[in-house]
């Protein structure tokens, strides 16, 4: 019956160590997801200024459809908008 418990206890013990070591690499992983996230991020950012830079490359050299042209008006609407209202919230 001692032996049994001194064996349950072994085991317990191995248990709690390999629970530690899964916890750690659980957090290592975690840190890894965020991190790549972050990569994920920044990748879509520069993707979007890149879009945004062939836009007005295409814009400037007239390259555009009339389609183009009516999304890069509305687009330019829209940020001049913006430019507006940070500028009546800037006077206040």
């Amino acid at each position: 019956m001692e032996q049994q418990l001194k064996r349950i206890q072994e085991k317990m013990q191995q248990l709690i160590k390999k629970n530690a070591l899964l916890q750690k690499d659980l957090e290592k992983k975690n840190e890894e997801i965020r991190e790549l996230k972050q990569q994920i991020s920044e990748g879509l950012q520069y993707n979007e200024a890149l879009q945004q830079k062939v836009s007005a490359l295409s814009l400037a050299s007239g390259a555009l459809n009339e389609e183009e042209k009516k999304e890069m008006e509305r687009k330019m609407n829209h940020y001049i908008k913006q430019i507006d209202r940070c500028i009546t919230m800037l006077a206040e």
